[in-house]
């Protein structure tokens, strides 16, 4: 159904191409999963499906690659349209109309469905993908996740034979992801639906994959096969492959369920090893040892430290729906806390009313002691700082060398500063680059590095690890843990578990505009089958985390 035929793409102005040589074949009917770290190319092979490399990006694409026969080189993205839907990294781009019924619609009245035909196929997207309480929402109110199922909805209903799907699950709460999947396993296993996929988020989707496609650097050659034959020479991978990888089984696990059948013996062993071990919580009479946090403790006198954020009965209205209602928050220096829950919950609205960005309707709002509606925005950013799901609100300069030295001025750094933290967050990044021409989790990353430049003594994340890999995500997690060790407070709103498990002091879940439960990382996320990592649902019900954890007790 796709064919790359030694595929080279380069774009205008790069030093050489982004892909080289790739050959490549996906069959009818099959979920094809792209995985690599950030930058090597997938989302340049997404984009030569579907006909926009190069019609839209520009460059030279060398090679041939066909969709049905169709060769893209010759077939613009709209003579593609009736066999390819695309989704990409950013559903903001994706967007033609102005409500989530209207945009289901849109694709099919491009094609000219008949009207019955169309509505039938409305009622069946927003049926499958949980939005029928939408259905006459305009989607400038909708929450980044709601956003990313109406992209992929809109994508759906004009019943394409070939999927591409660009970090489909990064905006998503880990049951809608799970949804999502479903939907995508039943449109290839019933109705034959060809899907090529990039996502970083392996945990979620490598085990629907019927094969992997495995991208190195330039240079490196592309790996191919089962998930289970990838997964061990892979250098990113999932959790549940690194408990695997660690407890030395063989064939290595690629779910919760796999995973639990080989893990008795390691759990035997983590019960007897370290000096925390019998002083745990009790299950059925016996000890269950409590597994040592990775991350320092916090200090012993944090409730001596002065609140960086404190919210007291918050509420906000928008229209006529409350998205916010008797919000209580606390966050001292030093303390890493994960806001979490569904889409739609209201997390990204509390970071703005910390801001100021959002009217607040009722309750008491203090970022260091002051009430950002009150305070001049100069004066604001000096306290705190927010990286927005939409890093493009952040930049502005037509390079990234251009922003970073902006970045460096506005914060009175050091000159190099905010270069500095690219390169340690996301190494090779051409600061000649136009920010447009990023991925989607390069542009996350630099706006990264400029929020951060400041260090301001409040950080502000919401989705810091939107389409980054293992390895960027564990640099993010040791600079943040500096800026915690020296004093910062770090409030993100994310549906990252695994980030959570691996960072967090905290976790505060909202659910419908309310904190549900606020409490110790291990304690909020061991007991919840949504907010579990997946070494928790494994080696349950001990309390045990990550992987690092684990390989730590086990040395």
């Amino acid at each position: 159904m796709i064919r790359f035929e030694d595929v080279s793409v380069t774009y205008d102005g790069a030093a050489g191409p982004t892909v080289r040589g790739i050959g490549l074949e996906v069959p009818e009917g099959e979920l094809m999963l792209l995985a690599g770290p950030s930058g090597v190319g997938k989302s340049t092979l997404l984009g030569a499906v579907s006909g926009l490399v190069p019609h839209f990006t520009g460059g030279t694409l060398a090679g041939r690659v066909t969709v049905a026969g169709r060769d893209t080189r010759t077939h613009k993205p709209r003579e593609l349209a009736d066999v390819v839907g695309t989704v990409g990294q950013d559903p903001l781009a994706h967007f033609v109309t102005d409500t989530v019924e209207d945009e289901l619609a849109y694709g099919m009245e491009s094609l000219g469905l008949a009207p019955p035909v169309m509505r039938r196929r409305v009622e069946e997207t927003l049926d499958l993908l949980g939005l029928v309480e939408l259905r006459d929402r305009p989607i400038s109110t909708l929450s980044g996740g709601q956003m990313q199922r109406v992209a992929i909805g809109s994508v759906l209903t004009p019943h394409p034979r070939v999927l591409v799907l660009d970090e489909p699950t990064s905006a998503l709460d880990p049951a809608a992801a799970e949804e999502v999947l479903s939907v995508l396993q039943r449109l290839v296993h019933d109705l034959g639906t060809t899907v090529l996929m990039a996502e970083h988020r392996l945990e979620r989707v490598v085990q629907y994959a019927d094969q992997v496609a495995l991208l190195g650097g330039l240079g490196e050659p592309l790996v191919v096969g089962d998930p289970a034959s990838v997964m061990a020479v892979s250098p990113v991978f999932p959790p549940v492959v690194g408990l695997g990888r660690v407890a030395g089984w063989s064939p290595l696990p690629l779910t919760v369920r796999d995973a639990r059948r080989s893990a008795a013996g390691l759990r035997e062993r983590l019960a007897g090893s370290g000096s925390d071990a019998g002083r745990g919580s009790v299950v059925a009479g016996h000890a269950v040892p409590r597994a040592p946090r990775v991350r320092r403790s916090v200090r012993a006198d944090s409730d001596k430290v002065e609140a960086a954020v404190s919210v007291r009965k918050l509420g906000v209205r928008r229209g006529r729906a409350e998205v916010l209602r008797w919000v209580d928050l606390e966050v001292r220096g030093g303390e890493i806390v994960a806001l979490m829950g569904r889409n739609g919950a209201g997390k990204s609205t509390l970071l703005g009313a910390l801001v100021g960005m959002v009217k607040v309707g009722a309750g008491d709002v203090r970022v260091g002691g002051m009430d950002p509606r009150r305070v001049q925005p100069r004066e604001l950013i000096r306290t705190v700082g927010l990286v927005p799901q939409e890093p493009r609100d952040l930049l502005c300069a037509d390079t990234v060398g251009a922003e970073c030295v902006a970045a460096d001025q506005d914060a009175g750094a050091e000159p190099g500063t905010c270069r500095g933290l690219l390169t340690e967050l996301l190494p090779g990044i051409d600061d000649a680059t136009h920010p447009r021409d990023l991925s989607e989790g390069q542009r996350l990353t630099l706006a990264l590095a400029i929020v951060l430049t400041a260090a301001p003594p409040l950080l502000l994340l919401d989705e810091p690890t939107r389409g980054l890999d293992y390895a960027a995500k564990g640099r993010l997690v040791a600079i943040l843990r500096r800026l915690a060790d020296a004093g910062h407070a770090v409030l993100m709103a994310t549906h990252d578990v695994e980030l959570a498990a691996e960072l967090t002091d905290r976790v505060a879940i909202l659910a419908d505009g309310e904190i549900v439960a606020d409490g110790p990382t291990p304690e909020i996320v061991v007991s919840s089958p949504s907010f579990a990592p997946q070494v928790a649902k494994i080696l349950a019900p001990q309390e045990w985390l990550t992987v690092a954890q684990v390989e730590e007790a086990l040395a």
